[in-house]
């Protein structure tokens, strides 16, 4: 089997999103299963689905686009404000998109007309992270705007915090939008049907809180693919942290001087880390490099220690273990090397056995 590979354990995919469901169910808040981080993968969205998400959400409508065309008959979002140059596409192909500028929403309205349906808009409101986001004080103008626009329909409000500024979605983030919700179903005189109060950085205040307001639906990617929770990195009790394992092959194992001799400048992508230790180490070399994922998201087997990553080459320090060139080692990835890896040319996907 070719290398490197990204091994996908879809009964743990399932399995993680069945869990979150299971908890955020009795609590009014669904699921739509976030496949961005898998480059849409079909299979990945399918077992999102079987554990009981409602719907898909991705920010790239290709990806979208391609999880229709594999007959992905589920409700699909586009979680990213669309382009003026694909609202044509992102009508085709998504059924719902989060939004925060006018302009965009009129050219989204006349491709709707163009295409003889309708389009949903949740609209995104900014509470702080300085993302996207539409200003408190301008929510309500812009939804009005919505109502008007023929061939668009107002479906809810949303939120996205934690990803750009790290800023935590608490009790009162998420009032906030509580309340902005019926603000706008007032003026607009409409029941809004989708607040989408976040994603997976949500699920401590959600699973915790005594109230979770007005918020009905949250967008989870890393919860469900690495059953970790975004703002700290560690694992969530219940999950699985197993769906994914990056697998690479060995080229070159050699007993090496444990440091470098000579001047030194530069490695070909600014300062490596510093190398430590006297006399020599087993050294190896894999066929993994910076265009296949990020080398500070790799967690290697026990006794194996990354050194240093180029382009395509990944050193490693394996310690004790017996590796020779053709061998194979499996990493654990964390959600920046998984979309590395998931976008790369040169990975392959499996199924695991």
């Amino acid at each position: 089997m070719t290398a490197p590979r990204l091994c996908i354990d879809l009964g743990a995919i399932t399995a993680n999103t069945r869990f979150l469901v299971d908890r955020l169910s009795p609590l009014g808040i669904s699921v739509t299963g976030v496949s961005k981080a898998t480059c849409g993968s079909p299979l990945v969205a399918a077992a999102m689905l079987s554990g009981g998400a409602t719907g898909i959400g991705d920010s790239r409508i290709e990806n979208l686009a391609r999880l229709r065309g594999d007959a992905i008959a589920s409700p699909l979002t586009l979680i990213r404000s669309p382009m003026l140059s694909q609202v044509d596409q992102t009508v085709r192909d998504a059924v719902i998109s989060l939004n925060t500028e006018s302009l965009v929403l009129e050219a989204l309205s006349n491709a709707a007309i163009r295409q003889h349906t309708s389009h949903g808009v949740v609209l995104m409101v900014e509470l702080g992270d300085l993302r996207e986001g539409v200003a408190v004080d301008d929510v309500v103008d812009l939804a009005l705007t919505v109502m008007k626009q023929p061939g668009l329909t107002l479906a809810g409000l949303g939120t996205n915090l934690a990803c750009h500024s790290g800023v935590v979605p608490d009790q009162r983030k998420m009032d906030e939008l509580s309340r902005l919700v019926e603000s706008v179903e007032a003026a607009c005189r409409t029941t809004l049907s989708v607040v989408s109060g976040g994603n997976s950085a949500n699920l401590e205040w959600a699973l915790s809180t005594s109230d979770v307001g007005r918020n009905n639906e949250l967008r989870l990617g890393e919860s469900i693919l690495l059953g970790t929770q975004p703002m700290h990195r560690r694992p969530i009790d219940g999950l699985r942290t197993d769906a994914f394992t990056l697998v690479a092959e060995v080229i070159e194992a050699k007993r090496k001087p444990a440091m470098p001799w000579g001047q030194i400048a530069q490695a070909s992508f600014g300062h490596q880390p510093p190398r430590r230790g006297t006399g020599t180490i087993n050294q190896a070399i894999l066929a993994l490099g910076r265009q296949d994922t990020d080398p500070d998201g790799l967690t290697p087997p026990p006794g194996i220690t990354v050194l240093g990553m180029s382009s395509d080459h990944l050193v490693i320090d394996v310690g004790d273990h017996n590796v020779s060139v053709g061998d194979e080692i499996a990493f654990q990835l964390d959600y920046s090397a998984l979309v590395r890896a998931s976008t790369s040319p040169f990975v392959s996907t499996a199924l695991a056995s």
